[in-house]
């Protein structure tokens, strides 16, 4: 059988086994060992099963996994989210639809230190939309705010999904964190703005909050100070080259500590449950890790990223037209698949097209992040969309995917603007690294 078929037919094999709720790890291991065995024997399996560990665990970047992860379960425990809510809270409730605006901002700011949009979901779903709904806000803005809100979790650094894009890529951890700085913020204002307008359009769906005096404001501001300096200290270090991306996640989860001793947060089970939950974590990704590279291998026999690049090559596309059908197509996979399987699955056949269009590897990570945010809140998936309704049952799907339309469409201009200006998200990688 042609190379070509038995990977296309290993492509088929692995989406079914994904939608059967088959481990993406184990999924894309026996895909790439079946694979190989079915195109160059048992031999190079062997080869392969030996060679695949070391090259998969070897990668530097990979080491900085770990200590993020521990500082985001970390700050999910020591309640960083509650006083970031709090106080973006006392700065705009007193504006129509504040409360949705806080959550916006707190959302944002919680990502990071968390990195995590699931974690982000979760925790902050618990804390914004009881008082939200308590204050007659309307069911759909408090539901699309949060959907939206805690996408910001997977763009803004420290970003787990940024890291798995760097140790696919080998692209510079660093550059990458620096470089979804700018349009994290910009997702922030206009997810703000979003808020306005609706607020504008429908006064009924928002109250109008009382005003905070600058006394309650200051010493709100004095309750993140932590969490800024943590901010502050771990991605201005790793950017002025004070230290390196893995120094500076154990230092983030060194300081994340010191943050729940202080605040008295931090206790023995507290610490021991963010252990085993770091573990947990870790071990999942880095056995998805060594599937991928079982696939790589695969798909390097099969020759199908070569096919991929020839057909489209075919197609005499300019980058403006490539890039725009790549977005399409992960705007349809996130609908069918979950943004971490997308990154692992897609990165390694699309990547080399990438270079051979020359588009930057930094920007085109970003554009790929802020692309997959999409599937987060889209049916028939959208794993934030289904994961608020578990937390908060007050709000129902239908309800929470109606709400988050008019922040999909802010979405799609920020997607717009970054795609026409390049700069604008290669500013800051360019300023503190060449």
């Amino acid at each position: 059988m042609a190379p070509e078929l038995v990977g296309a037919g290993g492509f088929v094999a692995l989406l079914a086994l994904i939608a059967l709720r088959a481990p993406i790890g184990l999924a894309l291991m026996l895909v790439g060992g079946g694979g190989l065995t079915i195109i160059q024997g048992t031999r190079t399996l062997d080869f392969v099963a030996g060679q695949a560990p070391v090259s998969a665990l070897m990668n530097y970047t990979l080491s900085t996994l770990p200590m993020f992860l521990f500082m985001g379960v970390l700050a999910v425990r020591i309640g960083m989210a509650e006083r970031l809510y709090d106080t973006a809270n006392t700065f705009v409730r007193h504006r129509r639809g504040g409360l949705a605006m806080a959550s916006v901002l707190s959302c944002g700011g919680f990502g990071a230190v968390c990195g995590s949009s699931v974690a982000t979901v979760t925790t902050m779903a618990r804390i914004a939309v009881p008082p939200m709904l308590k204050n007659g806000y309307s069911p759909r803005l408090a539901g699309g705010s949060i959907a939206a809100g805690t996408t910001l979790g997977i763009l803004i650094p420290p970003s787990l999904p940024l890291i798995v894009y760097a140790i696919l890529t080998e692209t510079s951890i660093g550059k990458l964190f620096a470089a979804g700085i700018i349009p994290g913020i910009v997702a922030m204002l206009l997810y703000v703005f979003a808020v306005w307008v609706w607020t504008r359009i429908d006064p009924q769906s928002a109250p109008v909050g009382l005003r905070a005096g600058w006394r309650e404001r200051i010493a709100a501001l004095g309750r993140i100070g932590g969490v800024l300096a943590l901010f502050l200290l771990v991605m201005g270090g790793i950017f002025i080259g004070l230290f390196t991306p893995s120094e500076g996640a154990a230092i983030g989860a060194a300081g994340a500590m010191v943050i729940g001793l202080v605040t008295r947060t931090l206790t023995p089970e507290v610490f021991r449950a963010s252990v085993v939950e770091t573990v947990q974590l870790s071990t999942m990704i880095i056995f998805i890790v060594l599937g991928v590279t079982f696939y790589e291998y695969f798909l390097q026999a099969s020759r199908i990223p070569n096919v991929f690049v020839g057909f489209v090559e075919a197609l005499d596309l300019s980058p403006l037209a490539l890039i725009l059908l790549l977005v399409a197509a992960f705007v349809l996979l996130g609908c069918v698949l979950d943004s971490m399987a997308i990154l692992f699955i897609f990165t390694p056949v699309i990547f080399p097209l990438v270079l051979q269009a020359g588009f930057d590897p930094v920007w085109f990570g970003i554009i790929m992040v802020m692309v997959i945010e999409f599937g987060l809140v889209t049916p028939p998936i959208g794993l934030n969309i289904f994961l608020l309704s578990r937390v908060t049952p007050q709000i129902s799907m239908t309800d929470a995917f109606v709400g988050v339309v008019p922040f999909i469409a802010v979405d799609v201009l920020r997607l717009a603007l970054f795609i026409a200006f390049p700069g604008l998200v290669l500013f800051l990688p360019g300023l503190l690294f060449d």
